[in-house]
Order: structure tokens, then C-alpha cells, then sequence
């Protein structure tokens, strides 16, 4: 069962901590409560997924078949093209073999920018615009774990509160 989110967002320390405190006495769990914020848990404490982190991971799997991918690539054009760009210091099989190298390092550069703005655009889910949230001084309310009644419970006790906004969904990553 995949975990499920209410994440609220208010201007202030105070009003969120006023959010706290209401949950806190609707007998929420305490340990499914978080507040994000100066002063309190950061995003990566919480486990926010860092877009840029990410990115890496994505680009750093894409260059595991690209790279390959790129040298036969770069092996076979060479051959087919019989192009002799290098024959003369490097011989017939390192002209080929050089192409094969040319052919790996377009494999990486396309790893990199394929794989990376994807993990950039992507990979972080909602946590870019949570982190952005925080950036600007603004703190975050978290319930996990929630079933579908306790999820309209504080949705009704967070409203009250008039957060800029509140968000429910599920976790993507969790696997049970």
C-alpha cells in the first residue's frame, strides 16, 4: 500500500504552528505530523527528492546502454562511411576504433542531456516546487500515512486555517 501526502502550505511559523496544534488535538499521530520551514525540519531532512540528485542518477543510467550504444555506433559508421579521417597516424583498425570513441563520447553527451532534463524535470515530482515554497520563506504542513477519513479530516481542520494550499496524493515510490 502506497503511502498517501496532505501537505499544506502557509505564509508563516505561526500559523503553522497553529495547524500543528489543531491536528495535534484531533488526536493525529504526532509522528505523522511535520512541519518544513526555518526553524524546523528542511526538505532534505524530510526526504524531499532533490531534482538535481535526480537528474544525475537518470543521466548516469542512460550512459550505461548509451555509451555503449554510441561506440558500435561510431565502430560501424566509420566502416560503412570509409571515412579515412585518422589513417595516417592511426592506422586502418584505430581509425575505426577512434570512431568508436567519438561514437561513446555522443553517447555520453546525449546521456547527459537526455537523461538530465528529464531527472530535472521529472524526477523531483512535487518536491521542486515544495522546496521553492520553502526557499521563499514559506512553511509546509505534512500528514503521512493517512486513509481516506483522516485525509478529510485534516483537510477540513488545515482549510480553516486558510493555507495558500492543500494538496493530498500519494506517494509513487513507496512500495508495500
Amino acid at each position: 500500500m502506497a503511502s498517501s501526502y496532505l501537505v499544506a502550505v502557509f505564509r508563516d511559523r505561526i500559523t503553522a504552528e497553529e495547524a500543528y496544534t489543531r491536528l495535534e488535538k484531533a488526536n493525529f499521530p504526532l509522528e505523522a505530523i511535520a512541519i518544513l520551514g526555518k526553524g524546523y525540519k528542511t526538505a532534505d531532512e524530510f526526504g524531499l527528492v532533490d531534482p538535481k540528485s535526480q537528474a544525475i542518477k537518470q543521466a548516469k543510467l542512460m550512459a550505461i546502454w548509451l555509451v555503449p550504444f554510441g561506440f558500435v555506433a561510431g565502430v560501424t559508421f566509420s566502416i560503412i562511411s570509409e571515412l579515412q579521417t585518422f589513417t595516417a597516424w592511426a592506422g586502418q583498425i584505430g581509425n575505426h576504433i577512434i570512431g568508436g570513441i567519438l561514437g561513446a563520447i555522443g553517447g555520453a553527451m546525449g546521456s547527459a542531456v537526455a537523461g538530465g532534463s528529464v531527472g530535472l524535470t521529472v524526477g523531483g515530482g512535487d518536491a521542486l516546487p515544495y522546496r521553492n515554497l520553502l526557499a521563499a520563506g514559506q512553511y509546509l504542513v505534512v500528514l503521512r500515512d493517512l486513509n481516506g477519513f483522516e485525509t478529510r479530516k485534516a483537510n477540513d481542520i488545515l482549510r480553516e486555517l486558510d493555507p495558500e494550499g492543500v494538496q493530498a496524493y500519494m506517494d509513487p515510490t513507496a512500495i508495500a
